[in-house]
């Protein structure tokens, strides 16, 4: 659970409140869902918000406990970048790349979060940066190309 927004209706009798709460859900192995949730209790809110972000899983490319390459994304006013890490390292990041980054299995990253702090759009720009990392072999197969025979010798 990312976080939980109360929201306010104001009426005749007084105020009415309402919750929504944002769920990101993964195996912690290279796969990753979102989903918002809103309703009248705090536990309804939860439950709905993880239903709609296991519908919602998306497959993300891991080399180990850490990512490919650097990565940069943006949603709305939150950008993210994403740097892989040597192993120890840790997950250098604020609260809302952290959450995301664990629930899809990262253990090594430096991270930057820049402009809006909105925690929606900051996860969705964390997902959409790690959707767009691509493994070497990915690229090479993609391409048609060999990564693994020999060299080719230049004759001079």
């Amino acid at each position: 659970m990312l976080f939980i927004n109360r929201s306010a209706k104001v009426v005749k009798g007084g105020r009415r409140f309402s919750f929504s709460a944002l769920v990101v859900t993964g195996d912690r192995k290279g796969r990753i869902g979102l989903g918002l949730g809103k309703a009248a209790e705090v536990s309804e809110a939860i439950k709905k918000g993880g239903e709609a972000s296991k519908q919602n899983m998306l497959s993300v490319s891991l080399s180990g406990v850490t990512i490919p390459h650097d990565a940069y994304c943006a949603f709305d006013g939150a950008k993210v970048l994403l740097r892989p890490a040597s192993p120890g390292t840790g997950l250098i990041a604020g609260k809302t790349v952290r959450a995301v980054l664990e629930t899809v299995g990262v253990k090594d990253v430096l991270s930057k979060s820049l402009g809006s702090k909105n925690a929606a759009n900051v996860a969705k720009a964390t997902i959409a940066a790690l959707q767009s990392l691509r493994l070497r072999e990915e690229v090479a197969k993609r391409r048609g190309v060999n990564l693994g025979g020999p060299k080719a010798v230049v004759a001079a």
